[in-house]
């Protein structure tokens, strides 16, 4: 009998806000790439804090091609999304030589969880490109559109299990 190999997982599911309009570039081959900081909530508060104000993390998200187009479109500061991807750390040079190290996410699926307008309207958190009109649907990455629907809310006593 043979040796079972350990399957092996590096996957990330996150939900949150983006702290600023998301940037779309081009890399020189002609491949879209879009960067924006997600912010996610802890779900406790700081232990030092008199306040009681919640934590949040802001995490570095990273998509690609046709998702980086959507994203681009599709995405303003303030929206609400839900993020799965892979943690990635990269490294660079800086400019003055030391070797620096980048811990990200790249994104494999992002489902929107609010809509543009009502972010617009309910907390001025800013407007991108196109504020006003409405989003054009994404096209799905790998889920059905309504996959992340439940339609309406059910109590719990009518629940027939």
């Amino acid at each position: 009998m043979g040796v079972r190999e350990a399957y092996l997982m590096n996957k990330a599911i996150l939900i949150g806000r983006l702290t600023r309009d998301p940037e779309v570039r081009y890399t020189q081959s002609g491949v879209a790439v879009c960067t924006f900081t997600l912010a996610v909530d802890r779900r406790f508060a700081r232990r030092d804090a008199n306040d009681g104000q919640p934590t949040a993390d802001f995490i570095p998200i990273v998509a690609w091609r046709k998702l980086a187009e959507i994203c681009g479109n599709n995405l303003i500061k303030g929206r609400r999304i839900s993020v799965e991807g892979r943690i990635q750390v990269r490294s660079y040079e800086a400019q003055d030589g030391s070797k620096r190290y980048v811990t990200e996410i790249v994104a494999d699926e992002i489902e929107f969880l609010d809509s543009r307008s009502s972010v617009q309207h309910e907390g001025g958190f800013g407007a991108g490109a196109g504020a006003g009109a409405p989003a054009p649907q994404p096209q799905p990455q790998s889920k059905p559109a309504d996959a992340g629907s439940f339609g309406p809310s059910i109590p719990d006593e009518e629940i027939p299990f």
